[in-house]
C-alpha cells in the first residue's frame, strides 16, 4: 500500500496493512535536532504529508521562532517568543479594546491572493496522504484577537460583540476551507484546543450553540469536495467528541491520555479514526522507552483491531528524547499484545 492508500483504508475501516504513521516535529526539533529527525524519517517513512505552502507564519514569525523575539501576525496581534524553537504567545491582542472592532477587517489577502498550484503539484508527485495547512481555528483566533481572559469573560457574559467578531472570523475561515476544497489535498485540517487537563474550557452548552454549527459548515464543505476532515484539539474533550463525530469529522487528534482511553473506545471505536496521540505531558518527555512502548500498546489494545480507525501519530517536542519518539513507531510496528 502507498501512504495515501493506507490512510484512506484506515479512515474507511478497510483493513490497512498496518497503522499509518504521522510525525509532527515541532520547530525546536527541526531547528536543532535535524539529524535525529532525518534518521527517524528514514527508518520509519511517514504515510501522511502536508503541503505547508499556503500563507501561515510570516517570514518575521519564522525568524522570531528561530531566534526568539516578537512579531505582529497578519491579524494585528503581537506575539512574543521566549526561546528559540518554541512557539510564542500573544501578549498584545489586536482587539483587546472593543473600540477597535469598528474598523477591524480580516486579512482577506491571505486566502483571496493565494496560489495553490505549487501545493497541487506536490500532491500529484507524492504517494503520501496529503493534508492542507490548518484551514480554520475560530476559538483560538478569538483568543489571539481578544486575549484569553477577555474572551472567557465575553463568552461568560454573552457579549454581543464577540458574536459579531465570531461571525467575521467564520466567514474568513469558510473562504479558507473553500480554497483548500478546490486543491488536490486528500484531507483538510481545522483545529481548536478545547480542554484543560480535566474538563472543557467552556460550558458544553455554549460550545454547542456557538461553535458546533461552524464546524458542521466546514465538514459539509469538505465532504462535498470529496475530501476527508481532520480535526485537532488538546485537553480533556470527551464532552464534545460525540458532537465532532456527529458533524462529520473523520479523524480526531486528541490528548487521549487526559481521558479514559478504554471508555472512549467503548463509545466511539468504529465511528471515527483516532489520529494519535501518545502522552506528551508525561510519558514522552519523562518516561523510559519501556513506558513509551506500554503507552502505545494501551492505545492499540483499546483501538487497534486491524480494521482501521487508528493513525500512529506522535508529536516530537523539545523535551522528548529521540529514543522515546523512535519507540512510538517501533511499538506500532510490533504485533499488538491484546
Amino acid at each position: 500500500m502507498t501512504g495515501r492508500d493506507r490512510v484512506k483504508a484506515a479512515l474507511t475501516f478497510a483493513k490497512p496493512d498496518r497503522a499509518p504513521r504521522d510525525l509532527w516535529a515541532l520547530p525546536y526539533v527541526a531547528l536543532f535536532q535535524k539529524d535525529e529527525l532525518d534518521a527517524l524519517a528514514e527508518k520509519y517513512p511517514m504515510d501522511v504529508g502536508a503541503s505547508r505552502i499556503s500563507p501561515g507564519l510570516s517570514d518575521q514569525a519564522l525568524q522570531a521562532t528561530a531566534t526568539a523575539g516578537h512579531y505582529t501576525d497578519e491579524w494585528g496581534s503581537v506575539w512574543y517568543v521566549g526561546e528559540p524553537g518554541v512557539i510564542g504567545e500573544v501578549k498584545e491582542p489586536a482587539l483587546a479594546d472593543w473600540s477597535a472592532l469598528a474598523t477591524f477587517r480580516p486579512p482577506w489577502h491571505l486566502v483571496r491572493e493565494r496560489d495553490l498550484s505549487h501545493a497541487n503539484r506536490a500532491c500529484e508527485k507524492s504517494d503520501k496522504f496529503m493534508l492542507s495547512d490548518v484551514a480554520a481555528r475560530p476559538f483560538e483566533r478569538l483568543q489571539f484577537l481578544r486575549g484569553s481572559e477577555n474572551l472567557f469573560v465575553d463568552l461568560g457574559y454573552g457579549t454581543a460583540k464577540v458574536r459579531q467578531l465570531l461571525e467575521m472570523v467564520h466567514e474568513f475561515y469558510l473562504e479558507d476551507v473553500r480554497s483548500w476544497c478546490g486543491s488536490n489535498v486528500d484531507g483538510i485540517v481545522f483545529m481548536d484546543d478545547w480542554g484543560s487537563n480535566h474538563a472543557l474550557l467552556i460550558d458544553p452548552r455554549t460550545w454547542r450553540e456557538m461553535f458546533k454549527p461552524l464546524y458542521r459548515d466546514y465538514c459539509d464543505l469538505i465532504h462535498a469536495a470529496g475530501k476527508f476532515v481532520f480535526f485537532h484539539t488538546d485537553g480533556h474533550t470527551e464532552a464534545i467528541l460525540g458532537d465532532l463525530i456527529e458533524v462529520g469529522v473523520d479523524a480526531i487528534n486528541a490528548q487521549l491520555f487526559t481521558m479514559d482511553i478504554e471508555g472512549l473506545a467503548r463509545k466511539y471505536k468504529g465511528w471515527v479514526t483516532f489520529w494519535g496521540e501518545i502522552d506528551r505531558q508525561h510519558v514522552l518527555p519523562f518516561g523510559t522507552p519501556a513506558e513509551v512502548r506500554e503507552a502505545v500498546m494501551r492505545v492499540r489494545r483499546a483501538l487497534d483491531d486491524g480494521t482501521g480507525g487508528v493513525i500512529a501519530q506522535c508529536e516530537w517536542g523539545k523535551a522528548n528524547p529521540a529514543r522515546n519518539v523512535e519507540m512510538v513507531f517501533e511499538a506500532w510496528a510490533e504485533p499488538v499484545d491484546l
